[in-house]
């Protein structure tokens, strides 16, 4: 149990977010089968990401790790991983579990994928069957949950038409179709955050888009060349500072080089559509765009979301809840039916932690209906992040704006992703005054 700081007379200062989660995670695997030295420079030390890294240990990758966020791999090449010895526990971590499946189908050994408590209800046939058109063979439990067995063979190239928004399924097939011989195509419903494509073609293989963000074509079987990375900030972890700043009175928040890839920026263009106010200074580092970030406090007012808003938006939808509920108007959310499947049921547990700290939420069976109030009655005092680390996070930045005192039970899950995270906020507070 941790308590939540509120009382706040502002936010003040800057800040360097952690590493992109996403891009970190993509940098150990490809980094893995690569040939040469791959490094990452503000590689993220999550729980998540750590699962990852030891995940590529045990298949036979050298990785050195001289400071926290500064990581050497030793790339084995395309066919030079080795069968792990005992399963590979993927921890918490849904990024890991799905892209591994698409990078160990084609490789030459079994291996087993395991999780926690957690990631073991989370659905993983939705990555295993369309799996099934490149040859895999990926075996789940009949409903469709960890553990999941690969066994790896060859590969043979194909075309998919994906069934659901999802980087991580979008991923995993991508790192099939690497692996057999001639070209393949997948077809996304609609665009996802795509750093997989982008990193691949930076490590030499030929990965193309095309201009409506929905086709990829990839050439199997590439050489590819280790590089070095700097990883940038990631906006969903900028996203709740952007976020407290906007709803606190007396802020003004510095973030320093932010990833502001498109398919990653929809928090901040919803933030902007509410009446946000949010100065960008753009430039670009290791072929990604990034920005250093100005917010200030906001009057912000209600905005309508539908299904074609909600990929970019996926991981900040808690936020764009939290939003809503202190904006003016009526806020609709609805599309976003993948919530149900994230580390918790996100829609349920957005609805009732709000709604105890005296929001006015309402489930829709695919989203939210959101009525904003400046004035919220708490009906309890203690939340509950549901171990899911993005929702102890809005949690905490709740609790800023509010005259009580709440306390967060399971607070570590925030660790997932952003171990420091209560740390940088303190360090942003203004207090009141006694």
């Amino acid at each position: 149990m941790k308590q939540l700081q509120g009382h706040v007379a502002g936010l003040q200062g800057t800040l360097a977010v952690p590493g992109d989660k996403s891009i970190s995670h993509r940098g150990l695997m490809i980094g893995a089968i690569s040939a040469g030295i791959t490094r990452l420079h503000n590689f993220l030390p999550s729980a998540d990401c750590l699962a990852t890294l030891a995940a590529v240990q045990a298949l036979g990758v050298a990785v050195d790790r001289p400071t926290p966020t500064e990581v050497t791999i030793t790339g084995v090449g395309k066919a030079g991983l080795h069968q792990a010895v005992g399963s590979l526990d993927m921890m918490n971590s849904g990024t890991s579990t799905r892209l591994f499946m698409g990078l160990l189908a084609g490789q030459t050994f079994d291996s087993t994928l395991t999780g926690d408590a957690s990631l073991s209800k989370r659905p993983m046939r939705r990555v295993a069957d369309p799996l099934l058109a490149f040859g895999a063979d990926v075996n789940v439990t009949s409903a469709g949950t960890l553990p999941a067995t690969i066994h790896g063979q060859p590969l043979h190239a194909a075309n998919v038409q994906m069934n659901v928004a999802s980087a991580q399924v979008k991923s995993a097939l991508i790192l099939a179709a690497l692996q057999a011989p001639g070209v393949s195509t997948i077809v996304e419903t609609l665009p996802t955050r795509d750093h997989t494509e982008r990193m691949l073609r930076a490590f030499g293989a030929n990965v193309q888009t095309t201009a409506d963000q929905r086709t990829i074509t990839v050439v199997g079987q590439p050489e590819l060349v280790g590089q070095t990375l700097t990883v940038p900030g990631d906006m969903s972890s900028a996203a709740f500072f952007m976020t407290a700043a906007s709803l606190t009175k007396n802020a003004q928040v510095h973030l320093k080089n932010v990833g502001i890839n498109e398919t990653r920026t929809g928090l901040l263009k919803v933030l902007q559509e509410m009446g946000g106010r949010v100065m960008v200074d753009k430039h670009m580092a290791g072929g990604e765009p990034v920005a250093d970030l100005t917010i200030e406090t906001a009057d912000l007012h209600s905005i309508t979301l539908g299904e074609k808003d909600i990929p970019a938006l996926i991981d900040e939808l808690p936020l764009v809840a939290l939003l809503a509920a202190r904006a003016q108007g009526v806020t609709t959310i609805t599309g976003a039916a993948e919530l149900r499947v994230k580390e918790t049921d996100r829609i349920a547990t957005i609805a009732t932690e709000l709604t105890k700290m005296g929001a006015e939420v309402r489930e829709l069976p695919d989203g939210l209906v959101i009525t904003g109030h400046a004035d919220w009655h708490p009906q309890s005092l203690t939340l509950d992040s549901h171990g899911d680390h993005r929702i102890g996070m809005m949690l905490a930045v709740a609790a800023l704006q509010q005259p009580e005192t709440f306390t967060l039970d399971n607070a570590d899950a925030v660790a997932v992703s952003y171990p420091n995270f209560f740390e940088d906020l303190a360090q942003l507070i203004t207090p009141e005054a006694v």
